[in-house]
């Protein structure tokens, strides 16, 4: 690596260690030539899978466009912001970890609807009624019945429950 200080090719690594989780190293660096020391970052570069539209069309993966979905859904809700981003780093990592280059965007939409069911229900119901095109009252009925179904004695966490859950 080249020292940012002047410019030499070679540098020597003084330390390492694993930071944010695990997910980084830190190492620190000192100049062969000019005896600076700096600081460097290595991070896995891990590339999202591209997204297969329902008509056939290929975009990359925008987080963007998933965590507004997301912040749609929740409005209201008792989420907090470091709940939000948790669940979009579950999602990615999902997403990440099928190994596929290219994702169908079904499996994006029940991935995002699998995290969703587990934080809050009124959310993932909002979220579903969106992804899934409800046309009528009927069909709101329907998923709160499977979603009633999924749930532990047919029964939907209270807020209360929730809140301890997530604590």
């Amino acid at each position: 690596m080249f020292c940012p200080f002047c410019g030499h090719a070679e540098t020597k690594v003084i330390d390492s260690r694993l930071v944010a989780e695990g997910n980084q190293v830190r190492r620190r660096r000192e100049c062969a030539s000019c005896g600076e020391r700096f600081t460097t970052f290595e991070a896995a570069e891990l590339m999202m899978p591209r997204v297969i539209k329902s008509n056939g069309s290929r975009q990359p993966f925008d987080e963007d466009k998933l965590r507004s979905g997301l912040v749609r859904a929740l409005e209201k809700r008792p989420v907090n912001a470091e709940q939000t981003d948790a669940l979009m780093a579950r999602i990615v990592h999902r997403l990440r970890a099928t190994g596929e280059r290219e994702l169908p965007t079904v499996i994006v939409g029940e991935t995002v609807m699998d995290e969703l069911r587990e934080l809050d229900d009124v959310a993932y119901v909002r979220f579903a009624s969106v992804y899934r095109s409800f046309e009528d009252i009927s069909e709101f009925s329907q998923e709160i019945d499977r979603l009633k179904r999924g749930k532990r004695g047919g029964k939907l966490r209270s807020k209360s429950k929730r809140k301890r859950d997530r604590e």
